[in-house]
């Protein structure tokens, strides 16, 4: 795999560093990431002049990606494919990032009572190799029991315990494992402009999706808690939330056999309303290159301002997704994909008196304990990827 000179500016070349080597000139390349995907992806290719593979080039070898100087991703490469056809021998690399190990193995089988959110993110990640971990809460709260099964995937049982503390696991580009949520008070990194005479415009392609399908007009959490040696069991827990947005009868009833509280139920049926509403707003944006005016690299958990005059837009979004892609011969650009500000994960930062220090990717947690009751019992379920 030969180091080559790519065409492209100097801060937006990718570069694949593999056994202390950098490869670049990408005939094509796409970088994924994704919040609501647990483990990001990517995929490279180029064309091989002289039919040879290096050797360090192996499934499961550690890499890192850059464009131009900044870090993107940490992880290892999956599948290799090579291709011989017409006389041209041809290369293909696809891996993921740090949450792959947890999405493709079983969690270890423990069972813990009084846990803390740390002691239960060690157990779970710690025996599969991963050693950087970073908690961004200054408070959590123990679960009084924590049960896993065989069978149940390392990134469900994690999952389901920074959930529990209305929190998210994901991975920082340094192979970083945090456990944290958006910061919904740090200002806007970039605006989108579409306006009809085109004047600033700098987004490619500006496209929206409205849906009614999988929103509710209020939730029902009926639930009841098993008793304990320090309290009694609770039944006939009932709680209602309500979204004013959805105009038309749309109820949902969820039913939880294992809800310590009121407070619990009402978190839960919170949490609900609020996943559903995310789903029912979506804009994706094409803009050229991989940066901002400002020099920063499109990052999910970045704040954007969207001003587009033919949608009757001019507000703030969350920026859930991106696709970086390009190659020899092709643009380099950037997808977007952009949520309704506000209503993922909201309770990991609730809001202060005053503002604090920027943050970077998805922030940092405040001093305040997260909201939702971390103290429920669960047992973890798998879920395909």
């Amino acid at each position: 795999m030969p180091m080559l000179i790519n065409a492209a500016p100097v801060d937006e070349v990718v570069s694949l560093l593999l056994a202390g080597k950098v490869h670049q000139n990408w005939s094509s390349y796409e970088l994924d990431s994704d919040l609501l995907t647990p483990a990001d992806a990517w995929q490279l290719q180029l064309g091989l002049p002289n039919g040879r593979l290096p050797p360090a080039l192996q499934e499961g070898a550690a890499v890192q990606l850059r464009i131009g100087n900044d870090l993107v991703m940490t992880g290892h490469i999956d599948d290799i494919e090579d291709a011989i056809e017409h006389g041209a021998h041809s290369l293909t690399l696809r891996g993921r990032d740090g949450a792959a190990i947890l999405v493709d193995c079983s969690s270890p089988i423990f069972t813990r009572r009084q846990a803390t959110l740390a002691e239960i993110v060690a157990d779970v990640v710690r025996p599969l190799g991963l050693s950087q971990i970073r908690i961004d809460a200054a408070h959590t709260l123990s679960s009084e029991k924590v049960s896993v099964q065989p069978g149940d995937s390392a990134w469900d049982t994690l999952r389901n315990a920074a959930e529990a503390n209305g929190l998210w696991p994901w991975f920082e580009p340094d192979g970083t494992l945090v456990i944290g949520g958006p910061d919904y008070q740090h200002p806007p990194v970039a605006s989108l402009i579409l306006r009809r005479d085109g004047q600033g415009n700098n987004v490619v392609r500006l496209h929206r999706v409205r849906s009614m399908a999988g929103r509710f007009s209020e939730i029902t959490v009926l639930g009841q808690a098993h008793g304990s040696a320090l309290q009694a069991g609770r039944h006939a827990i009932k709680v209602v939330e309500r979204d004013s947005s959805v105009s038309v009868y749309r109820p949902r009833i969820v039913m939880d056999h294992d809800v310590d509280s009121l407070a619990a139920a009402r978190a839960r049926a919170h949490k609900l309303l609020l996943d559903a509403r995310l789903q029912g707003l979506t804009l994706q944006a094409t803009v050229k290159g991989h940066r901002s005016s400002d020099g920063l690299l499109w990052t999910p958990g970045q704040r954007l301002h969207v001003l587009s005059e033919p949608h009757d837009i001019n507000g703030i979004y969350f920026l859930m997704a991106r696709r970086f892609s390009g190659g020899r011969g092709r643009p380099s650009q950037t997808e977007l994909t952009l949520k309704e500000d506000g209503t993922w994960v909201p309770d990991a930062h609730p809001r202060k008196s005053s503002p604090g220090k920027s943050k970077s990717k998805r922030s940092r947690a405040n001093n305040k304990a997260v909201a939702v009751a971390a103290s429920q019992s669960y047992s973890p379920i798998s879920k395909g990827k």
